[in-house]
């Protein structure tokens, strides 16, 4: 008597038609910046360190810890937290994707790169007057007590800058700050996506996990760090300062004083803030979505 073989077709796993729907969905461009500002909590006080080893006079070379113990005894536990910028550039990037992605253009690591790059440069136009505040009111206390500017707040920065330095201060290191922007942005959201491309695919995996989010946002936050870490010192040296001076003037200064190894000044605490900051960052950015994704099902 003959039998019949019954072939069963497995269904398709649950997490791939998760993910084909969440490339669907079109998040609200608020995302990006309500996880920047919750990360900044957690990254403020590494920038505040980061900024003082970069403006420190004289090439002396001062170590993250003494540098945070000297911040704790002269102003207290408050002296870690000033006001800084909100920014658009993940709303921006993300805008452009979801662009990309409506026209069915490929996103490879290049296009990404240059959509991330684009996005953090225009963020910083609109960023920089913010960040000149807040780069000075962080490197206030460092400064000899005749030298100190003893900002309130951004407002009053921004009243005091008009007053005594004119609108010029409003761009002071403008440009250096845009491309850093836009070198950082490209390097932390660019590999950011491609790292979790690539661990999805060495996982076999379309599922949406913390732990890849967490790896994804550690290696690019790794990348970012190094890339951008000649520019972040370059802009911090031209915002802190009241002078008129040149790009080519603060490096032939630093490499006259440091050698090339002014590079990476204070690429620990860089590293240290940029790090939690990126993986805090781009992992509440998933949490937003995925609590979307649970709304809208």
């Amino acid at each position: 008597m003959a039998t019949t073989k019954v072939v069963r077709i497995p269904p398709a796993p649950e997490s791939s038609a998760l993910s084909s729907k969440a490339e669907n969905i079109s998040y609200p461009r608020w995302f990006g910046g309500s996880a920047s500002c919750v990360a900044v909590i957690v990254s403020h006080p590494f920038d505040l360190i980061k900024v003082r080893m970069q403006t420190v006079s004289n090439g002396t070379k001062q170590s993250t810890i003494i540098t945070g113990m000297r911040i704790l005894q002269g102003e207290g536990a408050k002296g870690f937290y000033h006001v800084t910028y909100g920014t658009s550039r993940i709303a921006l990037y993300e805008e452009m994707k979801q662009s990309a992605k409506k026209s069915n253009q490929p996103l490879s690591t290049p296009i990404l790169g240059i959509m991330a790059a684009s996005s953090g440069f225009i963020g910083a136009i609109f960023g920089t007057p913010a960040d000149i505040a807040n780069v000075r009111m962080q490197n206030d206390a460092s400064l000899p007590q005749q030298q100190r500017r003893n900002y309130r707040n951004v407002l009053d920065a921004w009243v005091q800058m008009k007053r005594t330095e004119g609108w010029r201060s409003f761009r002071q290191g403008l440009w250096p700050n845009c491309f850093r922007s836009g070198i950082m942005t490209a390097s932390q959201l660019a590999s950011y996506d491609s790292f979790k491309r690539l661990i999805h695919k060495l996982c076999d995996t379309d599922e949406e996990r913390p732990l890849i989010h967490f790896a994804a946002s550690l290696l690019a936050s790794l990348v970012a760090t190094s890339i951008s870490s000649p520019m972040d010192v370059i802009r911090t040296q031209l915002m802190s300062s009241s002078n008129k001076t040149s790009v080519f003037e603060v490096v032939r200064n630093l490499m006259h004083v440091e050698g090339p190894r002014w590079v990476f000044r204070g690429w620990t605490p860089s590293f240290v803030r940029l790090g939690p900051q990126t993986i805090a960052t781009l992992v509440l950015l998933e949490q937003h979505k995925k609590i979307y994704r649970m709304l809208n099902s």
